[in-house]
């Protein structure tokens, strides 16, 4: 699948998405309860510092909140070489057939055919895995491997949770627990859907009771949600590739929620970038290297709520798309004076969408 962008105003370079953030705000550990954490209400003109869980009284009976439903798997497992070099893998994707595609950590990659005994080799309770080639071709920067047994039962007893690479410390269980949606359904993940992470039982039951609908997507975050941008002309970046799937269900409530004049919440960038693939692609399941920045038009989503995000990054550009660039530069300076918590594991803002500039 193509990648799809809209026309890009010459002044919008890489250098524009940039911003200085102390160290100390980029949160290592989650808030000590989910819905806990701060939201700045970014909605309007007028900014407001709220607490998430008061979010049910921002949004109306008969609007609907779009969760992405993927589950983070324990993607990052550890092994060596015939040679015994050390090595990492990072499983991005199970294909059929106990194959996988994965990033490799290695300082020397092996051949084509080569076998990797990781946590010890299936000789020593761990597992094989077998160089078939790169991915999606030659020339891929991804590994295409054929593991010795079924990949998630591997991963779920051998691997480890594949904190982001701004969080320091080894996982954890709190890591295990936290770095996972409380309605994670479909397993694929290597990285949370973030902005999801902040509602708990209680804040869906509120939410629930305020008549607020709900509805669900699929789309398996890789690791190439943190890849930079390189390229001061961002047009020339290329976005990394993700599976997604938009069922007929949530297709169905989202024209009924139109239809009765409400809103469509998506939770976290990987939701719009589900929702506005569909729309875009009129295909509601298949990959998709969606890439949106300033300029594009938005067909589904009418309100975000999404965490801070690295300076420089494809996401970024999205919620600046989406909320207009002048208004975020804004959130993100009253967001660091007031020392919000940033990426994965920190705080969120709610915005609305603009027209596209």
């Amino acid at each position: 699948m193509t990648s799809i962008t809209a026309p890009i105003p010459r002044e919008f370079t890489l250098s524009d998405f940039d911003f200085e953030l102390p160290p100390e705000l980029i949160a290592q550990h989650p808030a000590a309860e989910r819905s806990g954490s701060r939201l700045l209400d970014g909605s309007s003109s007028v900014l407001e510092d709220r607490i998430f869980r008061e979010l049910p009284g921002l949004l109306k009976a008969g609007d609907l909140l779009v969760f992405n439903d993927t589950k983070v798997v324990k993607a990052r497992i550890f092994g060596e070489k015939a040679t015994g070099g050390k090595l990492e893998l990072l499983i991005e994707r199970v294909l059929p057939g106990h194959q996988v595609v994965a990033h490799m950590k290695v300082s020397k990659k092996p051949l084509v055919g080569g076998k990797m005994f990781m946590m010890g080799g299936a000789q020593n309770g761990g597992f094989d895995a077998t160089l078939l080639g790169r991915w999606p071709d030659e020339n891929g920067q991804l590994f295409h491997l054929q593991l010795s047994d079924e990949p998630h039962a591997l991963m779920e007893k051998h691997g480890h949770v594949p904190l982001p690479p701004y969080i320091t410390h080894t996982d954890t269980e709190e890591d295990a627990q936290r770095y996972q949606t409380v309605f994670a359904r479909a397993p694929g993940a290597v990285a949370a859907p973030t902005a999801a992470l902040h509602f708990d039982e209680d804040l869906l039951a509120a939410l629930e009771a305020q008549g607020v609908q709900r509805a669900s997507v699929t789309l398996h975050v890789g690791a190439g949600t943190f890849q930079p941008v390189k390229t001061e002309n961002i047009a020339e970046h290329t976005m990394h590739r993700e599976w997604y799937e938009v069922p007929e269900a949530t297709q169905k409530a989202i024209a009924e929620c139109k239809a009765r004049g409400g809103q469509v919440l998506a939770v976290g960038t990987t939701t719009v970038r589900t929702l506005e693939s569909w729309a875009q692609f009129g295909q509601a399941s298949g990959d998709t290297q969606i890439f949106i920045t300033p300029g594009f038009e938005f067909k589904v989503v009418d309100r975000l709520i999404t965490n801070f995000h690295l300076p420089k990054s494809t996401l970024m550009m999205l919620v600046s798309a989406f909320a207009g660039y002048e208004h975020i530069m804004g959130l993100y300076r009253h967001a660091i004076a007031n020392r919000y918590r940033f990426f994965s594991y920190g705080d969120a803002m709610l915005l609305s969408r603009v027209p596209h500039e």
